[in-house]
């Protein structure tokens, strides 16, 4: 069988089935937003990403989508403090289109980071988590600085798994502790320093989606080749695509990368 986005919107649908909820399929865009209708929130899903995934986990990869879909839409809606969950504040990636408010018109805490990627904050909430705005962070009395520096100390206290595979003569090392903050190590200074004094080539990094971390410790041409095809299919298949460009990683800074077509960077 072929999945089409209208075969999986039916099938979601199907699965998400509830009286409280609301689904409006895009096809221009290719989206499905679900919203409480109580609430008016709610979560807008790719569908090309779920099918990519569809096509190597089957059910798995649509179970994950609607387990993602329950737990956002059950804590949507109700007040979250801040204040005695300092703990559980982290940084999370999303591309620089990703929105700057939510949609009932609040900014959210953000911070430039690179040409590609904008750094948000998150109150983790166990099963999932939620974006922090300014109205969140003005009740409680945060501030900006407050929040950033608590965000990385929790992001460093998390646990890495990292597997390292060696494709033609490059290593490519995969960060995927599927805690919901793979992506977010690539703001762990000393994780990336830690990787540079070892590798013996160029040093790429790459977060196609939130749920992986790359770094290649690219020693020939073909390296950056693998490593752009690599991060184009992680893209297309993550449930939230980050950036299909790659980074060199040189004197602490990140410099995005054009892989042409002579597996050249540019």
């Amino acid at each position: 069988m072929r999945m089409t986005s209208r075969k999986l919107v039916e099938v979601i649908k199907e699965k998400l089935s509830n009286e409280h909820w609301s689904f409006e399929f895009d096809r221009e865009k290719d989206m499905l937003r679900i919203e409480n209708k109580t609430t008016d929130k709610g979560v807008s899903l790719s569908l090309p990403g779920i099918i990519a995934k569809w096509e190597n986990k089957k059910e798995e990869a649509i179970d994950e989508v609607v387990y993602y879909v329950k737990e956002a839409l059950n804590v949507m809606g109700k007040q979250q403090e801040l204040t005695g969950k300092e703990k559980s504040v982290f940084p999370v990636i999303r591309s620089t289109s990703f929105t700057k408010e939510t949609k009932e018109g609040i900014e959210l805490v953000f911070a430039d980071h690179t040409a590609e990627t904008r750094i948000y904050y998150a109150l983790d909430l166990g099963n999932t988590y939620r974006l922090i705005d300014v109205k969140m962070m003005e009740r409680e009395g945060w501030n900006i600085e407050q929040l950033k520096e608590m965000a990385i100390f929790n992001l460093r206290s998390l646990e890495t798994k990292v597997k390292a595979d060696n494709v033609a003569g490059n290593i490519f090392y995969f960060f995927n502790a599927n805690d919901g903050y793979d992506a977010s190590r690539i703001l762990n200074d000393s994780l990336l320093q830690s990787y540079e004094e070892k590798i013996e080539g160029k040093m790429a990094v790459a977060v196609p989606h939130q749920d992986v971390l790359i770094i290649v410790d690219v020693r020939n041409e073909t390296g950056y080749d693998i490593l752009a095809q690599l991060t184009m299919s992680f893209f297309a298949s993550g449930t939230v695509p980050i950036t299909a460009l790659s980074f060199l990683y040189e004197d602490n800074r990140l410099e995005p990368i054009f892989i042409l077509g002579k597996n050249r960077p540019k």
